[in-house]
């Protein structure tokens, strides 16, 4: 079932600029991390505060269909706000191209995390950085069909 409610943009303008951009061109502009050429995905999901809907720009790490979602707030000692999102409730919608699909997601512990991660390494090198300057494991969801 689709994600709906009152949306409410991300606090940092440049997130809610490319969520914005990467939805209304159904993924065709602002569809890579700034100047990076890394490729982006837009994720959806349900404030567990104030119930309205985020919108978060996240790194393309896909695998035969499935999508990580790395919680890495740039190696901060907290997760970011949307990690309780998906703890909450693990529904979300991922947009990786001109329209968005219903997910859920799981959080994935031990090899399977380190594979995952890696894979993010794999696109992103600096998920390992970030992993390098702070003390907790950085959080990894894996998506699943729903």
């Amino acid at each position: 079932m689709p994600i709906s409610g009152e949306y409410e943009p991300s606090t940092w303008q440049w997130v809610a600029d490319q969520a914005a951009a990467y939805e209304a061109s159904g993924g065709t502009e602002a569809n890579t991390l700034r100047d990076t050429g890394i490729p982006i995905i837009v994720m959806t999901t349900v404030g567990r505060k104030t119930g309205k809907v985020r919108k978060v720009p996240l790194m393309r790490v896909e695998h035969e269909g499935e999508y990580a979602i790395i919680a890495s707030k740039g190696g901060a000692p907290e997760h970011p706000g949307w990690f309780h999102n998906l703890v909450a409730d693990p529904k979300v919608m991922i947009q990786d191209g001109p329209e968005p699909f219903d997910t859920e997601v799981r959080r994935v512990e031990g090899e399977e995390r380190a594979a995952w991660f890696q894979r993010g390494v794999d696109v992103f090198p600096n998920y390992a950085e970030y992993q390098a300057k702070t003390d907790r494991e950085i959080p990894v969801f894996v998506t699943r069909a729903v």
